[in-house]
């Protein structure tokens, strides 16, 4: 009997400039590889600080086999820690978000306060200790509005990353926004196809008919190499935001796991919407003009955000199965804007909410063909595929280098 080749092996297989072998898509080997060695150990996107304003606001996710609740205590502070009570192991909080003045198990009411101490546990015989039995912490930090966790024992270092963050986020002043609208949906698809198909616009065109209004299909118009290489256009537009103080220049890690760039929507329009036109009236922070574009914040494994005048969108992803991706969209806007005053609601949201049916469409209809024992990997296009290609590069380096040492280890 024939062994199933290793996710290492599969990678160091894999065809520089083409996608991946079909078991990276679609087997749960790859899978359970891919949420050791990345999902476990990477910094991750969470939530938007935003929506846990006041203390006790509280939101949840699953990481993999790790359900995650973040909430805000007394002090003021975003902490993180693992959704299990520390006595028989019950979920603390099933919901997605609420509030709460204490975290108390709804088993047996063993009770926490915020910064995860055990407050409370009934008939514990004498000799209990609760000190010892705290919540377990996930780390977390807030960078510039944006929650990030990692279940790492010890996690990566994000300095390089924090810094060039604050400074991009500075103007769109996340401490002063809300959620106006969330959306989550499931897509029929794993977790690398979803980032895949986002960080490309080859397929745009053909399938993003409400987005391509404001958003060039142009790969000279997201595809930039540095501070200084990138379309004309969009240089003329760097030059215009360094003029007032306003960062958005590319810049990058030097694996580009995330990037930033603020770049131009078509035509000088202001926002993503129908019309072109600003969806809110009430702008946010202190960007300068209304059609200076959106800030474009991509960070893998699981995010991909813009940063507009008027509001921003912010998106999440986390794997559920070998082929089944959460999708996780929210819109911001300031905090004082009133809805159905200084915004609509479906003029907000309704391009988006279309691209991301649209995106659900193409991703599962990519997974069903990868699906065939016909599939093999096909070549990138150098010119419209640059992203998907720093992608995979990122994900099949990061991936070779941790199995390895993994494997020399055993």
């Amino acid at each position: 009997m024939t062994t199933a080749p290793s996710t290492a092996e599969l990678i160091a297989a894999r065809q520089p400039g083409f996608s991946l072998p079909r078991d990276l898509y679609c087997g749960q080997q790859a899978l359970q590889d891919d949420l050791e060695q990345i999902w476990y150990r990477e910094w991750l996107f969470a939530v938007p600080a935003c929506e846990i304003p006041k203390t006790g606001n509280f939101a949840t996710l699953n990481v993999g086999q790790y359900p995650v609740i973040v909430i805000r205590g007394a002090d003021g502070r975003i902490r993180a820690f693992h959704n299990v009570c520390r006595h028989r192991g019950q979920r603390l909080c099933p919901k997605a978000s609420g509030s709460n003045p204490k975290l108390v198990c709804p088993y047996h009411q063993w009770t926490y306060d915020l910064d995860g101490k055990l407050l409370y546990a009934r008939d514990m015989g004498e000799g209990f200790d609760a000190s010892k039995y705290g919540l377990k912490p996930v780390h977390c930090v807030d960078i510039g509005g944006m929650v990030f966790i990692c279940i790492a024992q010890v996690p990566p270092a994000i300095n390089d990353l924090a810094k060039n963050l604050m400074t991009y986020l500075a103007p769109s002043a996340l401490a002063d926004a809300k959620v106006a609208f969330s959306s989550t949906i499931v897509e029929k698809g794993n977790w690398k196809l979803v980032l895949e198909n986002n960080r490309e616009c080859y397929h745009c065109g053909g399938s993003h008919p409400s987005l391509c209004r404001t958003y060039s299909d142009d790969p000279e118009m997201t595809v930039m190499e540095g501070p200084n290489s990138a379309s004309a256009e969009i240089l003329d537009h760097w030059d215009r935001c360094d003029a007032a103080g306003l960062p958005a220049r590319f810049v990058s890690a030097p694996d580009m796991q995330w990037r930033l760039a603020r770049v131009p929507l078509m035509d000088h329009q202001e926002s993503f919407t129908m019309s072109g036109k600003a969806a809110v009236s009430r702008r946010m922070g202190t960007i300068p003009w209304n059609d200076a574009g959106a800030m474009m914040f991509y960070h893998f494994p699981t995010s991909w955000n813009h940063f507009l005048p008027d509001h921003a969108i912010v998106f999440r992803i986390l794997p559920i199965s070998p082929t089944e991706t959460e999708v996780t969209t929210k819109w911001l806007v300031h905090k004082d804007a009133v809805e159905g005053k200084d915004y609509d609601l479906n003029k907000l949201t309704e391009v988006w909410l279309a691209t991301n049916d649209e995106d659900r469409r193409v991703v599962e209809e990519n997974q069903a063909g990868i699906l065939s024992p016909a599939y093999e990997p096909g070549p990138y296009s150098p010119r419209q595929e640059m992203g998907v290609l720093h992608l995979v590069d990122w994900y099949c380096g990061l991936m070779s280098s941790r199995l390895g040492l993994q494997a020399a280890a055993e």
